[in-house]
């Protein structure tokens, strides 16, 4: 038996600081900017202050005129020093360390605050390089932690060391003591750190962080890499529900214009214009550069135009997958996929990069999407599930496992989508069907369900019908599904229930803790693909 060694901790385990440019990144440009507004705007007002009498033209030939020079520049220098003082005070105590049990940040000169993230809660690692951060070679390392509001950031770190560290506290986070052979990570600002080196080398690593590609080909093999077409991007924004109703708009007031009706209310609608088209290059910057990887580490997930960012996900901490596809990518059978993930981090501005896997796809992308994320959804076995589950409506008999679908009197509730709407068990994944207009399936593994219950309203009692929901994190999937037959749910609620059991148990058992899942008693008993899919009366078929 191979003894298993710790990774080398990030500076040995002591406290680290962030990057020297840390305090002028985090709000020193801003103030240099408002500084410099005020001061342009109320330079009459400062010059009969502190001078007398009216604006004489030149500020310092002024000052000089009227002897005040001297005392102007000690006034500034004074500013100047105090204004750095405090930041380098606000650096100097902003300390981070990663230990065996936690990573820990300690911040603020008069209130202290103390943070930290236990290495067993992490749920994922985010790095983001906003633009002018690049330039200085700083990057953002954020750890998601399950709970609310339990993200612990470092802002920021020197980006050659982010991607290195995020490795080692994922290795320490999911307990893969293997030792590598490789050096221990230098502390930052160190003798050994890139920086040290002279300008000119500095210049050339900044050049060559800004033109290299977001996603280093080392990390991951090619064949692994899913990537989206610039053209694709675009043609599915404008697909979209929202150039829909711009086109609209725009038809509406040409329409107006031609009738000779007065359109001096057009211009009001020049923020909403303004507000669409930021709108627009948001969503063109974010998805630009998109990849999606399996990497060491988990699941990596890269974007970004001039702010690069990129999340790893580590096994386990995904709780729920939607593919979906709206009526208008339909001609050309493009895909999206998000995900429910416990404490995700933010990821940059806007929450769609942190649960978006796939903005846009074909099916051969949402099949190695879904390998990545779900490695059993990839087999043979569950890939006619997962087609019958995007394009199908009704049963689709002949493959030992199908959809349960839902009954003919169904349709009084989902007149038109009650043949798509249907549920099957696969493996230990829940596969939801539903959705006429905007296609949807949902994959909610077992062993993340939360819990299960069943829905009647008054009018579902009537028709025998109910709803089925598990309950997963918050998120933007929604792993619930109505008009289903009640007893088939029933059964439905006791097999899943097993699933969930069974998968909880055997997840905990590797992990040597004791489980968590109330959803039923524990058992050892393999649940039968069969047992969630009841016989039907002949007149529901």
């Amino acid at each position: 038996m191979t003894e298993q060694v710790s990774p080398p901790l990030p500076g040995g385990g002591g406290w680290l600081r962030l990057h020297p440019a840390t305090p002028l990144l985090k709000g020193g440009i801003a103030l240099i900017a408002v500084i410099g507004f005020l001061l342009a705007n109320l330079r009459e007002r400062l010059i009969e202050m502190f001078v007398g009498g009216p604006d004489g033209g030149d500020l310092i030939e002024e000052l000089y005129r009227r002897g005040h020079l001297g005392w102007a520049i000690g006034i500034v220098l004074g500013a100047l020093l105090l204004g750095i003082a405090a930041f380098s005070l606000s650096w100097r105590m902003h300390t981070y360390r990663i230990n065996d049990e936690a990573v820990e940040v300690r911040s603020g000169i008069l209130f202290r605050t103390h943070r930290q993230a236990r290495l067993d809660r992490i749920q994922g690692i985010a790095i983001t390089r906003p633009f002018i951060a690049r330039l200085f070679g700083a990057a953002r390392l954020e750890l998601s932690v399950a709970g609310q509001d339990a993200k612990v950031q470092l802002a920021y770190l020197r980006s050659s060391d982010v991607d290195r560290l995020r490795h080692d506290i994922l290795l320490l986070a999911s307990a893969r003591r293997a030792h590598e052979g490789a050096a221990p990570w230098a502390a930052a600002g160190g003798a050994g750190s890139p920086d040290a080196a002279g300008p000119d080398s500095r210049i050339g690593r900044r050049v060559t962080e800004l033109l290299a590609p977001e996603l280093d080909p080392q990390e991951a093999p090619p064949e692994s890499v899913v990537r989206i077409s610039p053209l694709r991007l675009a043609g599915s924004l404008l697909a979209s529900g929202a150039t829909l109703f711009v086109l609209a708009v725009v038809v509406a007031l040409v329409v107006i214009a031609a009738t000779g009706r007065e359109i001096g209310f057009v211009f009001l609608l020049v923020p909403a214009f303004l507000g669409g088209a930021g709108y627009y290059v948001r969503k063109v910057t974010r998805s630009l550069r998109f990849s999606i990887a399996a990497t060491p580490d988990g699941v990596r997930v890269g974007y970004g135009l001039l702010t690069t960012s990129n999340d790893t996900l580590p096994p386990g901490r995904i709780h729920a997958i939607e593919v979906y596809q709206p009526l208008l990518w339909r001609p050309f059978d493009w895909w999206a996929i998000r995900i429910n993930r416990a404490g995700h981090a933010s990821s940059g501005s806007g929450g769609q990069p942190a649960t978006t896997m796939l903005p846009v796809g074909t099916r051969a992308d949402v099949d190695r999407v879904l390998g990545l994320l779900l490695p059993g959804l990839a087999s043979a076995d569950t890939r006619h599930l997962i087609l019958a589950g995007m394009v199908s409506s009704g049963a689709t008999p002949g493959f030992g496992v199908d959809f349960v679908p839902a009954p003919r009197r169904g349709r009084w509730l989902r007149p038109f989508s009650w043949r798509r709407t249907g549920y099957a068990l696969a493996g230990d994944t829940v596969l939801l069907r539903k959705g006429l207009v905007w296609r949807q399936l949902v994959a909610v593994p077992a062993a993340r369900i939360q819990s299960i219950h069943l829905d009647q309203g008054p009018l579902a009692r009537a028709l025998d019908l109910c709803t089925l929901t598990l309950d997963t994190v918050a998120g933007p999937v929604s792993a619930s599904l109505s008009a289903l037959d009640r007893a088939g749910s029933i059964t439905a609620f006791d097999a899943v229930s097993r699933a969930a059991t069974a998968a909880g148990a055997l997840e905990d058992g590797s992990h040597g803790s004791r489980g968590s899942h109330e959803l039923a008693e524990p058992t050892n008993e393999h649940v039968d693909q069969a047992a969630i899919q009841p016989s039907q009366p002949e007149s529901d078929r």
